[in-house]
């Protein structure tokens, strides 16, 4: 795989931050709803005489709150996982939206609950108040769970024109403002999120430029020794093969101190660039380890078919050589392979190792060859 395919990506990082802002600020939404309609009926002229719809009512917002509660942010925080979790948690905020414009509504219309209109209506006035300015994520279902808040009731009050004029009114005119605030909190929210995804953006790249090799792009060291023992873990766990390959190139030195650095830096990339069309496989991760040395990570790989995948390249690295500036020169290197084994290898160290000791042995029996590390 390339090297910079284990960096983290911040595509999801939009959905995730919203999915976080609507799981923090819908918690105490659902307390306050269930406490509006427990007020707007103990507070009406005969509350005793209504135990359906106060159970009823009571037993709707009660649901709607505990469904908000444990709906808890998805494990796997994919942008598919969670774009499914924001849209269901918009549709617990839409029915619990219409759940209140219908009590409100009711509450107008019923005489019995002439005593406690006041407070249904500014209960909606405060759930619409608060919608516009903690839910400007997304206007369009904003504007729709606004609407479902004050058209139920609005419909009663233009029922009841003229006699609730006035509150119809304000309740519009109020209605209005909102939906500009919208607009402008929809903008605000927008903004921020573009700058903390530049942040976001900005780190990762400082985070894979950390982690890579300038001259050849491949991982460097830093990313090795994050993904080697992780690697090795996962394959302990899950007792899945992983073979690991370390390549050395065959009398280094000599490139630079008979052409210069720069023509051994022009080796060391295209020594780098014919390892990424060898070692093809999406999950193989390719690291420059430092100066002439070079390793290949292959999880799920066994180690009869790394050894014919590493010696394949030593091979036609043998064979096709270096060519700087149309002159052909040798190019030769060494490899130690080896697949780890739960048994003998306790840790992530042993295992590498076993294989750098393969290295060394293929270096020390004459170079431009394969060593598989002993068991």
């Amino acid at each position: 795989m390339a090297s910079n395919s284990q960096f983290p990506h911040s595509a999801a990082f939009p959905l995730l931050r919203e999915a976080q802002d609507a799981r923090v600020r819908t918690r105490l939404g659902g307390i306050y709803y269930l406490l509006a309609w427990l007020l707007t009926w103990g507070f009406s002229a005969a509350p005793t005489a209504m135990p359906l719809l106060a159970g009823l009512g009571t037993l709707f917002f009660t649901l709607t709150l505990a469904l908000r509660w444990l709906h808890q942010l998805p494990s796997q925080q994919s942008q598919a996982c969670l774009q499914q979790w924001i849209d269901r948690h918009w549709l617990l905020i839409l029915i619990n939206s219409l759940g209140w414009g219908l009590a409100h509504a009711w509450a107008l219309l019923r005489p019995e609950f002439e005593p406690s209109r006041l407070i249904a209506t500014l209960s909606t006035v405060a759930f619409s108040t608060a919608m516009a300015f903690n839910f400007p994520m997304r206007k369009q279902r904003c504007v729709l769970a606004i609407l479902l808040l004050y058209l139920p009731g609005l419909a009663v009050l233009a029922w009841q024109w003229p006699h609730q004029e006035a509150l119809a009114i304000t309740l519009a005119f109020y209605l209005s403002y909102l939906l500009l605030a919208l607009n402008r909190s929809h903008r605000e929210y927008h903004g921020t999120l573009a700058m903390e995804q530049q942040l976001v953006e900005q780190r990762e790249r400082y985070e894979q430029l950390s982690r890579t090799d300038s001259l050849t792009q491949l991982g460097n060291r830093l990313q090795f020794n994050g993904l080697f023992p992780a690697m090795v873990a996962s394959a302990r766990r899950q007792d899945n093969p992983l073979s690991l390959v370390l390549l050395d190139i065959d009398f280094f030195k000599r490139i630079n101190d008979e052409h210069g650095h720069s023509s051994g830096d022009a080796c060391l990339s295209d020594f780098a660039e014919r390892m990424r069309r060898v070692f093809r496989r999406d999950s193989d991760a390719l690291l420059r380890l430092g100066g002439e040395e070079f390793g290949v990570l292959m999880p799920g790989t066994p180690l009869k078919e790394a050894c014919e995948v590493a010696e394949r390249f030593r091979a036609e690295l043998a064979e096709q050589g270096f060519v700087l500036h149309g002159q052909r020169l040798p190019l030769t290197t060494s490899l130690g392979v080896g697949g780890f084994d739960p048994a003998q290898d306790e840790s992530a160290e042993a295992f590498f190792k076993r294989v750098d000791d393969a290295l060394y042995r293929a270096k020390a029996e004459g170079r431009d060859r394969l060593a598989l590390a002993e068991a």
